[in-house]
């Protein structure tokens, strides 16, 4: 996204400026929703499975959606197409499996701490996409 600021050194605003770093960033942000689409395609009844741990019904429908998020909406975020409906897709979907998996406040001790430290990092995986979907807007009312 160029244009950044004049305090930033020369340095860092080549970087920013530089349009493979969005490329990159996107690719980070994405990666390991596309990295799990692709085994839950590939491994159809282990994604049924994992829905099933998750106790979330009908569990082949679940895992159909989450096959479907998780390998369309990074394309979305990566190509800068509709980048609010793939960020917000993957934010929905990580908010869900955030509440379902990383219950921590039904724990106690270690198990709780690992839970929580859980619930915190997918909620910056959300942020990332918030972040993403906004800058993507900033930049199309750039142009």
């Amino acid at each position: 996204m160029p244009g950044f600021g004049k305090r930033n050194p020369r340095w860092v605003n080549a970087i920013l400026d530089w349009r493979g770093t969005w490329v990159l960033a996107r690719v980070a942000l994405t990666g390991a929703y596309l990295v799990g689409g692709f085994s839950k395609l590939f491994d159809f009844q282990a994604a049924i499975a994992e829905q099933a741990r998750f106790g979330l019904q009908p569990v082949w429908l679940w895992a159909a959606l989450a096959v479907l998020v998780e390998l369309v909406a990074p394309l979305l975020i990566i190509f800068g197409r509709f980048v609010w409906l793939g960020a917000g897709a993957i934010a929905i979907e990580t908010a869900i499996i955030t509440f379902v998996v990383n219950d921590f406040w039904h724990l106690q001790g270690h198990a709780r701490f690992l839970a929580m430290s859980g619930f915190l990092e997918h909620w910056g995986l959300i942020g990332g996409c918030v972040l993403a979907a906004l800058l993507a807007e900033h930049d199309q009312r750039e142009r």
